[in-house]
């Protein structure tokens, strides 16, 4: 039986996103997998898109990322409403309406993602 339900493209878009916010992070994926208490051919996987990760392996990779779970759940499409947004309403923060954008690559977010991070961390006086 095919699997028509949206989970697979879920999937590909979660991973997506946490290799890119590893890379931005600039962890490697054993690094990234020791942080968050996951086996690094699970993180692997997840990556791909290979895999459902439980709601504590969501929350543990954001953890370890220093985002917000809501962020990764956002991006996968599993918060609220139809654009992973709640209830409609606009994203809690620049980072989550990057993420949660449809329009923009995954390249393209992690592109936004550091010019907006540099920008940050510059006026924190970092």
């Amino acid at each position: 039986m095919a699997d028509d339900s949206i989970w697979p493209a879920q999937r590909q878009l979660l991973g997506e996103f946490i290799r890119s916010q590893r890379r931005l992070a600039k962890l490697s994926l054993r690094d990234l997998a020791e942080r968050a208490s996951v086996s690094n051919p699970y993180l692997s996987q997840l990556e791909r898109g290979l895999h459902d990760p439980s709601l504590r392996v969501v929350k543990a990779i954001a953890e370890a990322l220093d985002l917000s779970a809501d962020l990764f759940l956002a991006q996968a499409g599993l918060l609220g409403g139809p654009d992973g947004r709640g209830e409609g309403g606009p994203p809690a923060t620049t980072e989550e309406a990057i993420g949660a954008d449809s329009a923009l690559t995954a390249d393209q977010k992690l592109a936004l993602l550091a010019v907006y991070r540099s920008y940050r961390d510059a006026n924190r006086g970092r």
